[in-house]
């Protein structure tokens, strides 16, 4: 039962929030020797068949079917207490099975000294089975021939599997139970609750924004049939041709070109005023500009800047535990907890999902800027912390400790990235020296890559770069971490070989340094995302084929890469590229597509780390306002 923990943990709290510590030992005392292991079929059949017949424990296996029996006896259903008994003897009899096969005769011979007598009292289909153990080949006896077939054993197992299921599922569920389950189903309500919240504030906002709209429609209504009065009774020559206008275009609030004779509108929000052409009238400077920053029209050119529309929100929540700006933050690889570093120097680690228990909750305080995070991918159980200062710190989630403080040499102080290999125990680090810039890429001097080993907490080996190499500031893993692909800020993509730790190939990917590199969802491609904007999706077949581009310059200027470090994540089909924003919003691209795209809800600062999580349509979204969104979408 998938609650029985929870309920474990409830009757815990209560003991010791009464201060009932005798109560506390022997109840932590029989938790340790539980042999119903909790209801849980796996475990029972392990215990089973891979524990107490492979051991031969005979005496345990004998207790733990009793153990059953005695819980079904108070059952008010007869069928199951005759089921398990049936069951017991099938269990004991592959039992002895399994020791003449092992030829274990003396465990034979012992069971049967221990337990033949209760045996032989419930039934007298036992006694041949007392001969066992005095047979040549009891294998090829025509009465216990089917035993040692292995069709009977699978039968066995799945008549088990099937039995305990049955019964597990059917049992009457103990309204200490029943609490686990109704704490879920009100978290699913609030969750629907907040939801239905968030699309009312959307709906109202539009609303809002539709009766603006109408009201501005209708003034300009009033005035435009004013002045055509006025026009007509005043005027005494016609109006000059309508190709003395820009194009014969209008540009309507919503920034679409369309044909007039008469005005050129304006934005609602714009400086510029409604243009009328009357007799005396003249067509003056042909140059617009509009706040909104969609369209453009110059000396009769336009130029058309695509407006994503908002994603479609299942939920969102948001975490304000941080009081500087986000610098970095991650899923955990099971995507149960999230960290998230910031600029002074602490590390958060939490959950947003309220059915997940928040025992992992922790604040690490570093003493340096956090540049860089990563989880453990195997046992989702460490954390590692690179640091401004040279630092690299191992956070145990389980135990709330560091359990390792590495420090890389003094040459290279700025740990920007590390990678945990998903398959072995190692991970690589990227740190780099100190520039002598003012910008963010500029403050970066030459490159190391670092291998460590997790088990020992030394460095392996640095990989080859060459001499005086430009800073790494992004790498990733292929899915067996047999190659490792780093990003530089001369804008090359290098490849390793992380078997015989040495670069196998590369090439100049970006005029500019790249910020970010990523696999591509089946490793035939990977992608880049330049501190231009610009982002490549690379053929891993033929070098240097560029298969999709976006150019993301909009929400990557030049300006906020002085200070912020851009950053992009793929969705777990690879479908969805999210990346960071010098503005409130993060774009997503459809990879692959040749336009469109979404936009994530705003913050109130721009988005300076992006993360997405490893099975689910759920991303994050740090900030420099301090917080820290979750947000699941459709």
């Amino acid at each position: 039962m998938e609650n029985m923990q929870y309920a474990e943990e409830l009757v815990r709290e209560f003991l010791v929030f009464r201060g009932f510590t005798s109560t506390l030992q022997a109840y932590e005392s029989e938790l340790s020797t539980d042999i119903g292991k909790g209801f849980q079929v796996d475990k029972i059949l392990d215990l089973i068949f891979s524990i107490y017949i492979p051991k031969f424990e005979a005496e345990k296996l004998v207790g733990l079917l009793g153990f059953f029996k005695q819980c079904l006896a108070s059952s008010s259903d007869n069928t199951f207490l005759s089921t398990v008994s049936k069951l017991e003897v099938s269990i004991l009899r592959y039992y002895m099975v399994h020791a003449i096969q092992s030829g274990r005769t003396d465990k034979v011979l012992e069971f049967l000294k221990t337990n033949g007598n209760d045996l032989l009292q419930r039934t007298k289909d036992w006694t041949p089975w007392f001969a066992m153990p005095y047979l040549k080949n009891p294998k090829f006896d025509p009465h216990f021939h089917v035993y040692f077939t292995k069709e009977w054993y699978e039968a066995l197992h799945v008549s088990v599997r099937n039995f305990f299921s049955e019964v597990f599922n059917g049992t009457r569920i103990p309204a200490l139970l029943k609490l686990s389950s109704e704490r879920t189903t009100v978290n699913h309500l609030k969750r629907d609750i907040k939801q239905l919240n968030l699309k009312l504030t959307q709906l109202q906002a539009l609303l809002e924004e539709k009766e603006a709209h109408l009201c501005h429609l209708r003034s300009s209504s009033s005035v435009l049939h004013e002045e055509k009065i006025t026009s007509s009774n005043d005027a005494q020559e016609p109006c000059p041709s309508p190709t003395t206008l820009v194009g014969e275009t209008k540009l309507t609030r919503d920034g679409v070109l369309a044909g007039s004779d008469k005005y050129i509108a304006s934005n609602e929000d714009s400086s510029s005023s409604l243009t009328l052409c009357t007799g005396d009238s003249e067509v003056g400077d042909s140059s617009h500009s509009y706040e909104d920053g969609r369209q453009m029209v110059n000396s009769g050119e336009a130029h058309v800047q695509e407006d994503f529309p908002e994603v479609k929100v299942e939920f969102q929540e948001t975490f304000l535990g941080h009081t500087s700006p986000i610098s970095r933050c991650r899923f955990s690889a099971s995507g149960n907890n999230v960290a998230s570093a910031s600029l002074d120097g602490t590390v958060r680690i939490w959950t947003y999902d309220p059915s997940t228990p928040a025992s992992r909750n922790a604040t690490i305080y570093c003493g340096a800027e956090i540049m860089s995070l990563d989880w453990e991918c195997k046992s989702d159980r460490l954390l590692l912390i690179g640091t401004a200062d040279a630092g690299i710190k191992a956070w145990n989630v389980d135990a709330k400790r560091v359990v390792c403080d590495l420090n890389t040499t003094d040459m290279f102080p700025s740990v920007l990235d590390i990678k945990c290999s998903p398959v072995e125990s190692i991970f690589v680090s990227a740190a780099a020296s100190r520039g002598h810039g003012s910008s963010y890429v500029d403050s970066l001097g030459f490159a190391s890559l670092t291998v460590w080993n997790m088990r020992t907490w030394k460095s392996m080996t640095v990989l080859p770069l060459g001499k005086d190499p430009p800073a790494i500031t992004s790498m990733c893993f292929n899915h067996n971490g047999k190659i490792l692909a780093a990003a530089a800020t001369d804008g090359m993509i290098h490849m390793f070989d992380m078997s015989a730790c040495l670069q196998i190939t590369g090439w100049p990917a970006h005029d500019s340094a790249i910020n970010s590199i990523l696999f591509g969802p089946d490793e035939t491609s990977i992608f880049t995302l330049g501190s231009d904007g610009k982002i490549f999706e690379w053929s891993l077949h033929n070098q240097g084929q560029v298969l999709w581009s976006r150019n993301n310059s909009r929400f990557c200027d030049s300006e906020s890469s002085l200070s912020l470090r851009h950053e992009m994540a793929l969705d777990v089909n690879g479908k969805r590229l999210l990346a960071t924003s010098n503005s409130v919003r993060a774009p997503i691209y459809q990879v692959g597509g040749r336009v469109g795209g979404l936009k994530t809800l705003p913050h109130t600062a721009a988005i300076t780390t992006v993360d997405w999580h490893p099975t689910l349509p759920v991303f994050l979204t740090g900030s420099a306002d301090h917080s820290v969104r979750v947000t699941s979408i459709s």
